[in-house]
């Protein structure tokens, strides 16, 4: 039975470290088009500022859930 849960466990915590690092992927392509100076790259308000550090935490905390998650795992 502890094989099934691991692969069950490992499986959820890929899910989630995917989640993650599709959050953060919108994170970082807004910040680099607008340091590259590129024309349609949205305005870096305080608001649009705000919301981007709010995703990237939001992805660094799914990723730590998914790394918690895997300490689950049993030998």
């Amino acid at each position: 039975m502890s094989l099934v849960h691991n692969e069950q466990t490992k499986l959820l915590a890929t899910g989630l470290n995917t989640i993650a690092a599709f959050i953060i992927i919108g994170v970082v392509t807004p910040v680099t088009a607008v340091s590259f100076g590129i024309a349609n790259a949205p305005k870096p308000t305080a608001v649009a500022v705000f919301f981007a550090g709010v995703w990237l935490c939001t992805g660094f905390g799914i990723h730590w859930i998914a790394r918690r998650v895997l300490r689950s795992l049993k030998p």
